[in-house]
């Protein structure tokens, strides 16, 4: 696999200072380079729909409510901050994917939906992504994709355990 070369040439100087598991130091830098190339697909895949990834998420979300929703539960769901939501919206309402609407309940309230084109483009697009991921992982047999679950579950159990030391 090829490293990024920014993990090359720190993967060099490991190996000049004969840094202990230079073999686990390459692991890293192999898993971060992945990652970044996956990023990079990701978003390439996403641009000519006008979507970053922040923007797909609302509208994965939206798409998945049976109802529209309140920014704040965006924000929840998401994951992120009320006023990174708040920014994805507006892109998504000067795309007209979504429509803010003020709930019938109480008027200082907004609720969020998708619009007929934001319907439209989420299908689209999930579909596209969905192919795009079985892609990724379609050279790998039900083993290999159960071991992989496994070992990765590893690596994170070895980064929840350092975090709760003291």
């Amino acid at each position: 696999m090829i490293l990024e070369q920014k993990y090359e040439a720190l993967l060099h100087e490991a190996q000049r200072r004969r840094l202990p598991d230079v073999a686990g130091i390459r692991l890293v830098f192999q898993t971060l380079s992945l990652a970044s190339a996956i990023d990079r697909d990701c978003a390439a895949l996403l641009a000519p729909h006008g979507l970053s990834e922040g923007r797909f998420v609302l509208l994965f979300l939206l798409d998945a409510a049976h109802d529209a929703l309140a920014p704040n539960k965006l924000a929840e769901r998401a994951g992120v901050t009320r006023a990174t939501v708040t920014g994805l919206l507006d892109g998504l309402e000067r795309e007209a994917l979504i429509e803010r609407h003020y709930d019938d309940q109480d008027r200082r309230a907004l609720r969020i939906r998708l619009t007929r084109k934001g319907k439209q483009a989420a299908k689209q697009v999930f579909d596209q992504h969905s192919r795009w991921i079985a892609s990724l992982y379609g050279n790998l047999s039900a083993a290999e994709r159960g071991q992989l679950t496994a070992l990765l579950g590893k690596l994170a159990g070895n980064l929840t355990a350092r975090k709760a030391k003291p």
